[in-house]
């Protein structure tokens, strides 16, 4: 028997990210990065790289092993990253590439080594995702208005809000980026080390996903987006030839 959907039932399982995964779209954290990438994806090109992945997965990946996730990384997801960089050092997002492509070809580095080259990456995609300006805005209105409602003219209140706003907002944005960090660096350090795709799965990696989107694409610009998705399906493709046995889907 087939293990291999119909590809209008993929689709439609693709458009609903609730629906249980096909078979072929385990393990879990396949389908949650094809589900993620499917709803960032412009309307116009969904269904094309949604038949591309259904073709690409029916023809066998190898899911066993995270190989296709570190050519993920290392070929589209850390050069974007770099790419978009406001500082123009690359050092630390090459180390962690080289990193990957060595784990792509099953030679994975130990748990601190990953871990020490994730950490200034994490810190990086965190902080430049982190929306500043929605934060700042919350936090200006909300200090303007207790302002005002404490007999500050409307010019010191909007001072105030301002001034509230610029303090609260970078000490915000700090504290969510080493939190965000420290939470999931171990986790990633450990799924790593151990070529875990269970572990893997289990760092959210569609949330690190959507944070990669927001630190590299403007608002509209599908560009980004676009890269990622066809990205990996590039890597699932370049791991196309060793599927392994189903057991390790169940």
């Amino acid at each position: 028997m087939s293990t291999t959907a119909a590809p209008e039932t993929f689709l439609a399982a693709l458009r609903n990210p609730t629906s249980e995964p096909p078979p072929e779209a385990r393990p879990a954290w396949l389908w949650s990065v094809a589900s993620t990438l499917h709803e960032q994806l412009p309307t116009d090109r969904r269904e094309v790289w949604a038949t591309h992945l259904h073709g690409v997965l029916g023809e066998g990946s190898d899911m066993c092993t995270l190989h296709a996730v570190h050519s993920w990384h290392a070929d589209t997801i850390l050069p974007l990253l770099a790419e978009t960089s406001h500082d123009g050092d690359c050092t630390e997002f090459a180390a962690l590439a080289d990193l990957h492509r060595e784990a792509a070809q099953g030679r994975t580095a130990d748990q601190d080594t990953w871990r020490t080259a994730l950490t200034p990456v994490l810190l990086y995609l965190y902080d430049a995702a982190y929306d500043r300006t929605s934060a700042y805005t919350e936090a200006h209105t909300g200090a303007r208005d207790y302002a005002l409602a404490n007999g500050f003219s409307a010019s010191e209140a909007d001072g105030y809000g301002h001034e509230y706003a610029r303090l609260s907002s970078d000490a915000n944005a700090r504290a969510c980026t080493e939190a965000h960090a420290e939470a999931v660096g171990g986790a990633l350090a450990r799924a790593y080390a151990t070529d875990g795709w269970e572990a893997y799965g289990d760092t959210y990696p569609d949330a690190r996903l959507r944070a990669v989107v927001r630190a590299t694409a403007e608002p509209g610009d599908p560009v980004p987006v676009t890269r990622l998705a066809e990205g990996l399906l590039a890597a699932l493709k370049a791991h196309g030839a060793d599927r392994k046995s189903a057991r390790c889907l169940t």
